[in-house]
């Protein structure tokens, strides 16, 4: 059977079908690109441009710890300090982690450090930032529970956690960590 369509006619109809074609490709491309950028975006606001520490809101509350070179039993109850070089909160909790460091000393208390970093580089770290803490341990932070920092544990003589701080503390909650010890 035939075409009644003239070839005019289609060639009229072929030509409007490619130009709307034409422009819903271009609306999906500008689609695309406007998705993308606010996806870019909120990633940037998330994980360049926050202003609050990391949102770990748990501590892991009976995890055994295993660190090396430390006898939990002879410790007795051990402060642990989660930090990491180049953590923001960690550098302006530092007038804090001094006093803290200076507490812990007058009452005998053992405090370590665990850095996810060559010992080298944390100690140097834990020199810019004035905090003198003379028991230092590299593990990976997930080892012990933690996935930000600052984070400070209590752990008992079998090496559970017991009870802990997460990000940098408010005075209140600084006051508090000072009347645990």
């Amino acid at each position: 059977m035939a075409s009644t369509r003239s070839p005019q006619r289609q060639l009229y109809v072929e030509t409007a079908m490619n130009g709307i074609s034409k422009k819903i490709e271009i609306a999906a491309n500008i689609a695309i690109i406007l998705v993308a950028i606010m996806i870019g975006a909120l990633l940037v606001q998330k994980y360049f441009l926050s202003t609050k520490p990391p949102t770990q809101t748990t501590i892991p509350i009976g995890m055994k710890l295993s660190l090396p070179n430390i006898d939990w039993a002879k410790n007795g109850r051990t402060l642990i300090l989660a930090l990491q070089e180049g953590c923001r909160f960690c550098s302006e909790s530092a007038p804090f982690y001094q006093r803290l460091t200076q507490e812990v000393a007058n009452r005998q208390i053992p405090l370590v450090t665990v850095i996810p970093h060559p010992l080298a580089s944390g100690q140097k770290y834990l020199n810019e930032i004035g905090v003198s803490i003379g028991e230092i341990r590299q593990a990976t932070l997930n080892s012990i529970g933690v996935r930000g920092t600052p984070t400070l544990l209590w752990v008992n003589d079998r090496g559970e956690v017991t009870g802990g701080w997460i990000g940098k503390l408010s005075p209140d909650k600084e006051a508090e960590v000072i009347r645990s010890l």
